[in-house]
């Protein structure tokens, strides 16, 4: 292979990952691309999981044998089978750099290759139907991150130490494009977590439940929300300090969290302040309801604070046309808003209340059901 058709899949693979949006993409634009720039007909990256002490494939891309997924669940090779694997999955090189890659073939050691530390790659080669691969160690931030693997088919020209050499290259490429990915994933969660109790912030919030009620229009998919505040925060801070006031909003938190893992997949987030909200798509709202109850009690038995004002809206519920994420936040908070007027012990459920449903009207004969509401969609288009 020519140094420009060379220097041209350098750079597709470097433009691929940086195209990528998320990790997945970014792990199948990795392998993919050392593929083609090799010349292979498979290829596979995996994560070394120090914890564990296995290698965790994370993608298989091209000709894959039976078995193999693209992205496999449970895909992971203890790294005691294969001893060569010891040889830099170790925290630093004493001699600065990095490890290079090599060549193994179905027939066994390859030229340059690595004579003894090859059994189980060289049974699984044949297993698989390949005549030989390269393997090479990914490097990140001057720890070994896991490995890039190419294999080409039995019958095809066996990876040579050009290959290797440039698979070295190609690996580099690789960890930087990882690092990018990772941070990128970082600067993604922090844009949609909360700082102080690591929960969903109101931005994330507003992404899901836009695409929940979408599902909802198009699906039918049961849609709840869960709005609060938390009761007494202002006199916590103002008599016993803002320290004080924040282990409140995480042990809240917390308790939010706990209740919402009674419904498979709802979002707990705070909204700000001391608004909080679960979301929940696709559970009955008489689980939801059941949920909120739950929050209720333990809240109550925060040792700080005066517990919590709960709302519940849900398209399951008589509550009218949901058309727009805006409608089902103006119930729920409606429902919250009625909740701390009222000092109830549980939550009030928007659509439960009869046929003249006083939490629905509000919602529905107010331009905003609640002060947090309001806060939240001022200068919003329905």
């Amino acid at each position: 292979m020519g140094e420009d058709i060379r220097l041209a899949a350098v750079v597709a693979l470097a433009q691929g990952m940086a195209a990528a949006h998320g990790s997945r993409e970014a792990w199948r634009a990795a392998a993919g691309g050392a593929c083609r720039a090799l010349g292979g007909s498979f290829a596979a990256l995996s994560v070394w999981e120090r914890e564990l002490g296995r290698l965790r494939v994370l993608v298989n891309v091209g000709e894959r044998a039976a078995g193999e997924e693209e992205f496999p669940d449970g895909e992971a090779y203890p790294v005691h089978q294969f001893p060569e694997i010891t040889e830099f999955l170790h925290e630093r090189w004493a001699g600065g750099g990095g490890p290079n890659a090599w060549v193994e073939t179905a027939e066994g050691p390859a030229a340059g290759g690595r004579p003894g530390y090859v059994h189980q790659r060289v049974a699984a080669l044949r297993r698989r139907g390949r005549g030989s691969c390269v393997v090479a160690p990914i490097v990140l931030n001057g720890r070994a991150w896991g490995e890039l693997y190419v294999a080409r088919p039995a019958g095809a020209p066996v990876f040579g130490r050009g290959d290797a050499d440039f698979a070295t290259v190609l690996a580099s490429v690789v960890a930087a494009g990882i690092a990018q990915a990772e941070r990128l994933e970082e600067a993604r969660r922090l844009a949609f977590t909360d700082a102080l109790t690591g929960l969903a912030n109101r931005r994330a919030v507003d992404v899901r439940l836009d695409e929940a009620v979408e599902r909802h229009r198009r699906d039918g998919v049961v849609v709840s929300l869960v709005v609060c505040d938390l009761n007494g925060l202002k006199r916590v801070n103002d008599t016993l300090g803002h320290a004080v006031g924040d282990r409140l909003l995480e042990r809240f938190g917390s308790v939010l969290s706990l209740c919402g893992a009674m419904l498979p997949g709802a979002l707990a987030a705070r909204l700000g302040g001391d608004e909080f909200c679960l979301l929940a798509v696709g559970p009955a709202a008489d689980d939801v309801v059941k949920a909120a109850g739950e929050l209720c009690r333990r809240a109550g038995e925060l040792e700080l604070g005066e517990g919590v004002a709960c709302g519940v809206a849900s398209t399951e519920d008589p509550i009218g046309a949901v058309r727009s994420a805006r409608r089902l936040f103006r119930l729920a908070d409606a429902a919250q808003y009625r909740a701390k007027a009222e000092r109830a012990g549980k939550p009030v459920v928007a659509g439960r209340g009869g046929a003249d449903d006083p939490v629905v009207r509000l919602a529905d004969t107010t331009p905003s059901g609640g002060t947090a509401e309001r806060r939240r969609f001022r200068g919003r288009r329905p």
